[in-house]
């Protein structure tokens, strides 16, 4: 039973009270049976199995009638017909009859006890709810007006039923009223705060308190998804998602707990999952995913599989609807239907609501401006429209450039083109193709319209289609595109032209060099550019230049490079032209040896300031920004730049970059404080990082910290992955570090037994390690644990092996050697007393207090002294 306390509820636990109670049964011990089958009632409630807790409960309740002296758990039996009136009703196959004879027996029970009968009038509420008999508003005024004493639901629970009726009736901000105090005290139940939180979530968003609704789905659900009896709740949030557009979130809560519904704790709460199921494949299929599938996994003689999304929602829709008809024919009313239809058929209230800072939806594409064009409607000459495209495209108007050319393929359709104009206009559509993403149509076209130019003799036009074709072939890995490139550069050295052709094939060379880490090609074609030919090109020449050289390791000449780029730019096209050099500047300037350059993050500000909302450049500096601020030990400024890039680089499909930025928000999230989303975040990252050791290794870490501040026992999962992890990486001292971890958390839960376990396993690897501080540190408590957990005959040699540890110890560090020794000694002192050697342990609180006045700690010193001569005084007793 001891071992069952430390456990949550769930069938571990539940399985280690079945077997305490079969061994109180072959013990022939039929009281300690009884008080065990007590515990078994409860942990079958918690555990998800109420069919069972009737059982149990029906039995000790009966054996309590018979001999209530010797069977005397009046009290908690008491308590537990509450909650067998409320699992009476989860089952259609149970009369109705016998839920309002337990009520009856409840009432007389609580009345012969002399005890409020507020407990009584909640649990003639539910029922009344539950079969919608009009008489749940009388029973809740009696409710809400009889006195509270012992037996009323906890100060969470109580008001937790008043917000679900209340918003039941549509009273929305009397429900919020009502629990506004209790969501602002600490609540210890079982089942707070998740529970109010959830019942509060209809009320948030009716209410117009939208991120606080986001906020209590956050950490409500994080409870109910660990608890297989919350099924029922956990179909709240699918409701919540569905309604709010979150459909995403809501499928792959459907996902995570499909597979309970095979082993759903009750008809009643399988209903409601399979409803809300049902709403949130709805509004998947109506956002534009209705071929999706879903895992479902194996149970009984069902192989898992993948199931379609439309097959699983009518699957679950009729699943729902048929277990609704049996519970309106046991109560003769058509209330549960009307609750399921309703689930069905729900609308949005919120069209939708974030529920952290980086999610969001794409923003719809910005319907395209109508810049001023020249007027193209009223030209009937070819030429003329060919060079107002030209023109245009030089100057990279890609919406007038266009315009020209169906302007131009417009009159053709009445002027035969000449041999010219229709190479001209060919490798316009070249460009149109290469714009549309179509570059092996783009490099045909442009093949073509240099052979016509070739024919024409036209040798400008032609090499600068070859230019265009070569970049093009380069980046797609073609190495005929470099000698292409080659040969338009050699042709405008020897034919220069006053449109720049020269500087403009060697840029183009020298950008295909970069990109395929030639530096000093790059560098070479580069010096061979003449300013004056393409003066307005200034601030792409240093920009080139600057990547040339950092490629080359020569990071202080492509800093100073950077920077005359970012000067060009601005002196020529103003921030928005210099925000990609800016960019890169910045991203240098962050990695530094020595941390972020002052600099950096003015330049990142001006990137932003200078680019559209929902840009790539934005986001990416969004990124860089955070990052730098991160790295600036700026957490609390950096988690809003990291939130903004999760999210656009999420809404531009670039999974990758955001799975790798949410570590970074989950870090800094963490080192703020805010816990929550700090583990919310990491959990988000964490499965897309399967396979890079270094990422999930960080990420588990940040998880880990933030589960423990959070009170979390799925840190202790966390935390001894990271342990076997280390081993398994050679690291011993890691694992001694992360298997303490699991201890100090498991002792906060009061979870001796196992913080025990993991104490004694830590100085095994500290040992390993070489770490005689270690050692000594973790057996010291793991003998304390022993201690608290009433294992004092195995505490004794456990505290005697952390005091042989003390002869390793380093005989220079004299301080450390005291220190720990006077440590050991209290708490031997402590044990000892406990175990009733008063005289040994009397001697070792004697040294401690000698070890400890040595060191001059006062405080710890007179703690050792009042042991001391408590331990004396029993003594003398």
């Amino acid at each position: 039973m001891t071992q069952a306390q430390e456990l949550p509820y769930g069938e571990p636990r539940t399985i280690l009270v079945e077997d305490a109670l079969r061994r109180a049964e072959a013990a022939g011990d039929d009281v300690l049976a009884f008080r065990v089958r007590t515990r078994l009632t409860d942990a079958y409630l918690y555990g998800g199995e109420p069919a069972k807790a009737l059982a149990t409960f029906g039995r000790t309740l009966a054996e309590h009638d018979r001999d209530p002296a010797r069977f005397d758990e009046d009290h908690l039996l008491l308590w537990q017909m509450k909650a067998g009136v409320s699992s009476l009703t989860l089952f259609p196959e149970i009369p109705l009859d016998r839920t309002y004879a337990l009520l009856d027996d409840m009432e007389r029970r609580y009345q012969a006890g002399g005890h409020s009968l507020q407990a009584v009038y909640r649990r003639r509420h539910k029922v009344a709810q539950h079969v919608g008999d009009a008489a749940a508003d009388d029973w809740y005024l009696k409710w809400r007006a009889a006195r509270r004493d012992e037996l009323s639901d906890c100060e969470g629970c109580d008001p937790t039923g008043m917000v679900r009726h209340l918003t039941q009736v549509g009273r929305h901000e009397e429900a919020f009223e009502i629990a506004a105090p209790v969501l602002s005290s600490e609540l210890s139940c079982n089942e707070q705060p998740q529970a109010v939180l959830t019942a509060m979530l209809p009320v948030y968003l009716h209410t117009g308190r939208a991120e606080q609704a986001a906020d209590a789905h956050r950490r409500a659900y994080r409870v109910h998804r660990a608890r297989l009896a919350d099924l029922g709740e956990i179909a709240e949030h699918l409701e919540f998602c569905a309604v709010t557009g979150n459909e995403a979130r809501g499928l792959e809560i459907v996902q995570r707990h499909l597979g309970w519904l095979d082993r759903a704790p009750s008809p009643h709460a399988e209903m409601r999952f399979a409803a809300a199921a049902a709403l949130v494949m709805d509004r998947v299929a109506a956002a534009g995913h209705g071929g999706a599938t879903v895992r479902r996994p194996a149970a009984n003689d069902r192989a898992a599989a993948d199931v379609p999304l439309p097959e699983l929602r009518e699957e679950l829709a009729g699943r729902a609807t048929e277990l609704a008809k049996r519970f309106d024919g046991r109560n003769g009313t058509s209330r549960q239907g009307d609750q399921v239809r309703a689930t069905l058929a729900a609308e949005t209230v919120v069209d939708f609501v974030p529920l952290a800072a980086h999610h969001r939806r794409p923003a719809p594409a910005p319907a395209p401006e109508d810049a001023p064009q020249e007027d193209v409607a009223s030209v009937d000459d070819l030429d003329e429209l060919l060079e107002i495209a030209d023109r245009r495209r030089t100057n990279r108007d890609v919406d007038d450039t266009l315009a020209a050319w169906r302007r131009f393929d417009a009159v053709a359709e009445k002027t035969e083109p000449t041999p010219l104009q229709k190479a001209r206009r060919l490798d316009g559509r070249g460009v149109e193709r290469a714009l549309d993403g179509d570059e092996e149509g783009a490099i045909a076209t442009w093949e073509e319209a240099s052979r016509l130019f070739g024919e024409l003799g036209d040798e400008t036009r032609r090499h600068r289609v070859l230019g265009r074709t070569g970049a093009l072939r380069a980046k797609l890995g073609d190495p005929r595109g470099l000698a292409e490139m080659t040969a338009a550069v050699d042709h405008f050295a020897d034919h220069p032209t006053a449109d720049g052709d020269a500087a403009g094939s060697l840029l183009r060379l020298a950008t295909a060099h970069v990109d395929q880490d030639r530096p000093a090609d790059a560098l070479a074609a580069l010096d061979r550019v003449d300013p004056e030919d393409a003066p307005d090109r200034a601030g792409e020449l240093w920009f080139l230049r600057g990547q040339a050289h950092l490629l080359s390791g020569m990071t202080d000449d492509g800093v100073a490079a950077l920077r005359r780029s970012v000067e060009a730019a601005r002196a020529s096209g103003g921030t928005e032209e210099a925000a990609t050099p800016m960019l890169l500047l910045a991203r240098v300037l962050a990695r530094q040896e020595d941390g972020p350059h002052e600099d950096t993050v003015g330049l990142l500000d001006e990137v932003i300031a200078a680019q559209p909302a929902g840009s790539p450049l934005r986001v990416a500096a969004h990124s860089e920004r955070g990052l730098a601020l991160l790295a600036a030990d700026r957490p609390a400024d950096a988690v809003a730049d990291l939130a903004e890039a999760v999210a656009g680089w999420t809404a531009e499909g670039m999974h990758e970059q955001a799975v790798h930025l949410r570590v970074d928000l989950a870090a800094g999230y963490l080192s703020t404080g805010r816990f929550l989303e700090a583990a919310e975040v990491a959990e988000e990252a964490l499965p897309s990082l399967e396979g890079q050791d270094g990422g999930q290794r960080r990420c588990r870490l940040i998880l880990a910290h933030a589960q423990r501040e959070l009170g979390e026992e799925g840190a202790v999962e966390m935390f001894t992955a990271l342990a076997q992890d280390a081993a398994d990486h050679g690291d011993p001292a890691g694992a001694a570090h992360f298997l303490e971890e699991t201890g100090e958390i498991l002792t906060g839960l009061d979870k001796d037994v196992q913080a025990a376990e993991r104490f004694a396993a830590a100085a095994e690897a500290h040992e390993k390690a070489g770490d005689p501080y270690g050692v000594v540190r973790t057996r010291r408590r793991a003998a304390m644990c022993l201690m608290w957990c009433g294992e004092t005959e195995e505490a004794v040699p456990a505290m005697e092996s952390a005091r042989a540890a003390l002869g390793s110890l380093p005989p220079e560090n004299e301080p450390a050697r005291v220190w720990e020794t006077a440590l050991v000694s209290y708490d031997q002192a402590r044990l000892l007393a406990r175990a009733g050697n008063l005289p040994e342990a009397a001697s070792h609180a004697s040294a401690a207090v000698d070890g400890f006045t040595a060191l001059e700690e006062t405080g710890p010193a007179e703690e050792a002294a009042r042991l001391r001569d408590d331990i004396k005084a029993a003594m003398e007793d």
